[in-house]
């Protein structure tokens, strides 16, 4: 299993419209890294749901039930989305700040590739993440 993190603005899609939709297509994706990070997730892949813009934490882990397929909302066959459900909120978010003080998570892509929408995660950092969140 890979793990993965996604990126929405609350206005725009939020952690408790997901639980309330209980599924959604991440679709609307137009970066190629970002892109690419959706094509490689595999069922049952666990994705941390970010809220960025407002709030900026880690707030929720959902799971990818579909694999990339077209996304409906491009005029080109190259973009892709995944399904999306979740799966648990977090009990504490892990903020932003909270992040780049941890020298462990110094490497991950939140940090390092601040815009990119969809990141990969490694299970080190998961695990970090998962550690502070309980706390």
């Amino acid at each position: 299993m890979a793990y993965w993190l996604v990126k929405s603005e609350p206005f725009v899609y939020s952690w408790d419209q997901l639980v309330k939709d209980k599924h959604t297509s991440w679709d609307g994706v137009r970066n190629y890294a970002a892109r690419n990070n959706l094509q490689a997730m595999k069922k049952n892949d666990e994705v941390f749901f970010y809220h960025s813009n407002e709030g900026l934490s880690i707030v929720g882990v959902a799971k990818v039930s579909k694999e990339a397929y077209p996304d409906p909302t491009a005029d080109k066959d190259s973009w892709v989305s995944v399904e999306l459900k979740p799966l648990r909120q977090l009990a504490h978010p892990v903020s932003l700040s909270d992040i780049k003080a941890d020298k462990r998570l110094k490497d991950m892509a939140l940090v390092r590739l601040g815009r990119l929408s969809v990141q990969p995660v490694t299970e080190k950092e998961w695990e970090i993440i998962m550690e502070r969140s309980a706390s």
